[in-house]
């Protein structure tokens, strides 16, 4: 096993932080729109900012959904990110009728809350179940920026909220595959330790 990390480049991501970061923990970041590459990777990183309607449409256009498809199922260590996140779920309230990867049942749905939307900023962590990279992460402060947030079916898959003038989804995990809602590569030291928490696990 090798310290490789392959992140999926799909026209969405913010590639170069995410890059950085993991180089930053001694991981080495490979990005890729190779279907072959990601087929054969170790572990899988599936960044993304922007408008979910927008991101399923650049993912169908460059045929990437088979291959991601079968790395969530194929026990590799995968994250999402932000919308990378919000993908793995079924759809979203902000682009009705476009079918998400339904990797996690339930719905992305608008924040509503009195508070300001974006949620932009840094808000503090609260773990409701296990995942294998936050472990130490309960009370720590991370970077957000999102209006929308996941809402499962099985609330067992969310493994951190936080609060802004409602529950938000954090994070949510299942097995191979965890996803944070907030930007790990622009949370400073917290965030270094969960990507350096992702580069050493091993499901």
């Amino acid at each position: 096993m090798t310290n490789k990390i392959t992140i999926i480049d799909y026209g969405m991501g913010n590639l170069y932080s995410v890059c950085n970061a993991v180089a930053a923990v001694g991981g080495e970041p490979e990005v890729t729109s190779d279907k072959d590459v990601i087929a054969a990777a170790e572990k899988i990183i599936l960044p993304g900012v922007g408008a979910f309607g927008d991101c399923m449409a650049n993912l169908h256009k460059s045929g990437l959904i088979p291959v991601i498809m079968d790395a969530l199922h194929s026990g590799k260590p995968f994250l999402g990110i932000c919308l990378g996140m919000q993908v793995l779920f079924e759809g979203s309230e902000e682009a009705p009728g476009v079918q998400g990867l339904g990797f996690f049942k339930g719905q992305v749905k608008y924040l509503t809350t009195v508070c300001k939307i974006p949620h932009m900023g840094w808000n503090k962590l609260a773990l409701r179940s296990f995942s294998p990279l936050m472990q130490n992460a309960d009370g720590e402060y991370v970077y957000f920026v999102h209006s929308f947030h996941c809402v499962p079916q099985d609330k067992s898959l969310i493994t951190a909220v936080c609060d802004y003038g409602m529950e938000v989804t954090a994070s949510v995990g299942k097995d191979n595959v965890q996803a944070f809602q907030f930007h790990p590569e622009k949370s400073s030291r917290v965030g270094m330790n969960l990507l350096r928490a992702f580069k050493e696990w091993q499901p």
